[in-house]
């Protein structure tokens, strides 16, 4: 998952309960029953050394199919379930009134919106018609590009993508970023691969499309032929972009320009209308991240005739908020984005979905009103303090690795010791004084939250780096390191149990947690978070020599990766998901080493329920990736994620470990080691 910055990772199997929080008795029965409960997701009767998965999780796995609005189910799910039921207690409450603050009467204006059903049926696609007036009056290049502009600022992106952010080389500004996008399918794959099942796709996509045109009004037979007209350019865009794994590459996305230089390699669009639009007249210097692509998108401009456009532009609108207008369009949009794609049965109800776009387009407010209510001062000081002793061990691997010189280690530690932690919440909360939310029509309310956004991105060029600044909100499930700012950002939603309680048993706190903990520092030492220095910069800090040898050791876990097989003959793309995988594998090992130093100066108990403290690190580890999956979401997350599906985080790390084998006794045929010559070891 990322945020707002353009490399930004995450870690996405996280498990939380909401229901747990505060020192309540609920709190309190969920501490002394913890163990007890996670006991009972194991399946003992499994083999721990030949399927660790299943021995960790055989009961859940039984226990809990996958519900009917859900593509995947897992322990994030789980409390993604009790949090949003929190998160409607508050919203509700703020609907009525409840609430005086400003982010109360916002959230409650929103969410009352969103549920008005009524006025939503009633609306259609007229929310939409200021839009399509100005796609229709287009005459010329110069109105196309001040439509495609004028679309940007409103949060929609067609033909490329747009953005302000840090200049990645120089990390102390602001910059324009100008991006490949304007796709409608997952990926640029979907237009072009010609297996049975992506051409499948194809042609629901273009149903898809058909009836959107059809939707807005448009003849069947004009319909279908919009929709070409939409396949055609969507598959020309595509054709030009960068691949999945060439977009891991930050330097293959950082080529500084101006409006000069773009000029120079696209002499005839009239990009300065674009710009004046959006309001940089004078835009200076920014990040044409894909040269090759704005080429593309430039000469479609001077050549596509211009109703093709109109109609391109109209579809983009439409899709893009298809999910915040009447039945008939949320309906169609989930068959093919819910249950095409990704094989989910049924549509969540409403409230869940209202919650989740709040979440998106206004969500400090609600994090305002959730940490108010359900964050304590306890989960913090715990995970800073487990945090400290990770940094340390982290530190501690450094020094021991043999393959790196003493030159590259003092540029690590340097880089180690400047990265900022944040925890919680923001230390500042979004000011959206500026945005306007009321109880009229739910559309027109996502698209001035939309405007918002985008006005205070485009706010920051001129203006000193935002360090305050959060790219997930907090009651987020998850967790993120940003190499641009070099930071590691933990919100209150995953600082909860049974994922980290303040009284939970350290072994467990320190595989789940501690190892996400790990997980994200080792995001600022995988194969694209070591080219950024400890001030964030693009730039290395490596020997040549050194380098060599970091990449040789890469290549081994992109080959460990690309062994496996999830479903038919679909493989782990090891170069996708590298990253995932080396901080994965890096988490575990230094979230270890660090609970081995905890329990040298604070002693515990040395087994629970006939488990050690190392077997119960593991199993806390595996258990926090418990999941079930949908074939067609499993398709989608291999040729799309840069995490590798569940059970093969949990399995993979393993084979790489011989800590893993010596705490269950794994011996000969029945160690799940990998032979010396093909075991991974990185960090």
């Amino acid at each position: 998952m990322k945020t707002n910055n353009a490399f930004k990772r995450s870690i996405t199997a996280t498990m939380v309960s909401l229901a747990c929080l505060g020192g309540s008795a609920m709190a309190q029965t969920a501490t002394s029953n913890q163990l007890v409960l996670e006991s009972m997701t194991m399946d003992k009767k499994a083999d721990p050394c030949t399927d660790f998965f299943q021995y960790s999780n055989g009961e859940w796995l039984k226990a809990n199919p996958i519900p009917s609005d859900r593509a995947r189910y897992s322990a994030y799910d789980e409390v993604t379930e009790r949090n949003l039921a929190a998160l409607k207690q508050i919203a509700e409450a703020a609907a009525k009134g409840e609430g005086k603050s400003k982010a109360a009467q916002l959230v409650g204006a929103f969410y009352a919106s969103g549920m008005n059903e009524a006025q939503i049926e009633k609306e259609g696609a007229k929310p939409l018609e200021p839009q399509f007036a100005q796609i229709n009056t287009i005459a010329n290049m110069q109105q196309l590009l001040s439509a495609i502009a004028s679309l940007h600022k409103q949060g929609v992106s067609p033909l490329f993508g747009f953005s302000v952010d840090q200049d990645a080389k120089n990390t102390t500004r602001y910059i324009p970023q100008l991006t490949q996008g304007g796709l409608g399918l997952p990926d640029r794959d979907y237009y072009l691969k010609t297996d049975t099942k992506t051409k499948e796709i194809r042609e629901k996509y273009r149903l898809y499309v058909t009836q959107i045109f059809t939707l807005l009004g448009d003849a069947p037979e004009v319909a279908k032929q919009n929709a070409a007209t939409v396949l055609a350019l969507e598959t020309r865009l595509a054709k030009a972009s960068l691949t999945k794994v060439e977009l891991r590459d930050p330097q293959a996305s950082y080529h500084l320009s101006d409006l000069s230089g773009l000029q120079k390699i696209d002499k005839q669009t009239p990009w300065p209308a674009y710009f004046q639009e959006l309001g940089l007249a004078q835009p200076g210097q920014f990040n044409l991240a894909h040269p090759k692509f704005m080429t593309e998108a430039g000469r479609m401009v001077n050549t596509v005739a211009l109703d093709q456009w109109k109609t391109y532009l109209r579809w983009q609108l439409a899709n893009a908020r298809a999910r915040d207008l009447s039945s008939a369009f949320v309906n169609a949009s989930f068959d093919f984005y819910g249950k095409t794609l990704a094989g989910t049965k049924e549509l969540q109800p409403r409230w869940k979905r209202v919650l989740n776009t709040i979440d998106v387009m206004a969500g400090e407010a609600m994090g305002e009103l959730y940490v108010a209510k359900f964050f304590g001062p306890d989960a913090k000081a715990g995970v800073l303090e487990m945090t400290s002793n990770i940094k340390l061990a982290m530190r501690d691997s450094i020094s021991k690795l043999e393959w790196m010189s003493d030159t590259t280690k003092q540029q690590a530690y340097k880089k180690l010791d400047t990265l900022l932690v944040k925890i919680g919440y923001p230390n500042v909360w979004r000011d959206y004084s500026s945005l306007q939310i009321d109880t009229g029509p739910y559309a027109a309310n996502t698209a001035r939250a939309a405007e918002f956004e985008f006005k205070r991105n485009l706010a920051k060029l001129g203006k000193p780096i935002d360090r305050n600044e959060w790219g997930m909100t907090p009651q987020t499930v998850n967790a993120y390191y940003n190499p641009t700012m070099n930071e590691m950002v933990f919100p209150a939603g995953i600082l909860q149990p049974p994922l980290y309680h303040v009284n939970a048993d350290p072994a467990a706190n320190y595989g789940n947690t501690g190892a996400t903990i790990g997980h994200e520092l080792t995001h600022a030492f995988d194969d694209e978070g070591r080219q950024y220095d400890a001030q964030g910069n693009l730039k290395s800090w490596w020997t040549k020599q050194d380098e060599k040898k970091f990449l040789t050791r890469v290549k081994a876990i992109e080959q460990q990766f690309n062994e496996f097989n999830p479903i038919d003959k679909l493989h782990i793309n090891g170069k996708l998901t590298a990253g995932e995988n080396i901080a994965d594998l890096g988490g575990m090992k230094i979230a270890l080493q660090a609970l081995h130093k905890y329990l040298e100066s604070k002693p515990q108990a040395r087994e629970i329920d006939g488990l050690t403290p190392d077997q119960r690190f593991f199993i806390a580890n595996a258990q926090s990736f418990r999941s079930l999956i949908r074939d067609e979401m499993l398709r989608m997350k291999l040729a799309t994620d840069p995490h590798a599906p569940d059970k093969y985080r949990v399995i993979a790390p393993l084979a790489n470990m011989q800590e893993f084998s010596d705490a269950f006794q794994c011996k000969g045929e029945h160690s799940p080691l990998r032979p010396m010559a093909t075991r991974v070891n990185i960090w």
